[in-house]
């Protein structure tokens, strides 16, 4: 009984530091998310283009990002960036990691929302064309809005992956939930703070 009393009293005294790691946790995964999403769409639009460059330009940009690992993109931008290009490009460590995120994900948004794209039958292409539609018209009022339909469980997958991924920025720093969890352990020497952050990142991902 002792024992679990000082159990639930530890856990009183993890959960202030653990709550405050989830909170950038969250506010990390939210800020990605809003950004990431619209930012997608301009490369898969681009990576369908006519035009060769920016055809180019979009492949190459999707084919680096989904290429590297996450975590080296974080390196990158948090070390080499600014050794390369001055103290203009250091950033802190939560904007770094928005940044890399950011861009990560747009790259992988992008390939979704190409394959609804071109999922959608060419049918509607020539029928809109039949109509009088542009092909602005035709992409805003008729492909987009299926694509989106089209797109939602991978999106909603990519969104699960994405809480997982947040555990990542604590290698550059960020005191997020994982991060806060390893300072616990490395103090205390108790996995407690393990078990709580797994619990906590188990209820964002259902």
């Amino acid at each position: 009984m002792d024992g679990l009393m000082e159990t639930f009293e530890y856990v009183g005294v993890l959960m202030p530091s653990l709550l405050q790691g989830t909170w950038e946790t969250v506010k990390l995964f939210v800020v990605t998310l809003l950004l990431s999403l619209p930012l997608g769409l301009p490369f898969a639009l681009g990576g369908n283009s006519r035009f060769r460059i920016l055809r180019a330009i979009s492949k190459t940009y999707i084919w680096i990002f989904r290429g590297t690992p996450l975590l080296l993109q974080l390196f990158f931008f948090y070390y080499f960036l600014p050794i390369w290009f001055g103290e203009a490009f250091r950033f802190d460590a939560f904007t770094t990691a928005v940044l890399a995120f950011v861009l990560n994900y747009a790259a992988y948004f992008a390939e979704i929302y190409r394959g609804g794209i071109n999922s959608i039958d060419r049918g509607q292409y020539e029928a809109a064309h039949s109509l009088g539609l542009s092909k602005g018209q035709t992409m805003l009022g008729i492909i987009l809005p299926q694509t989106m339909k089209c797109v939602l469980p991978p999106v909603s997958n990519e969104a699960i992956v994405l809480i997982k991924d947040t555990a990542l920025v604590s290698c550059i720093g960020v005191a997020d939930l994982m991060k806060n969890a390893s300072s616990a352990m490395n103090r205390d020497v108790n996995a407690t703070a393990y078990l709580i952050a797994a619990i906590i990142y188990l209820i964002f991902t259902f």
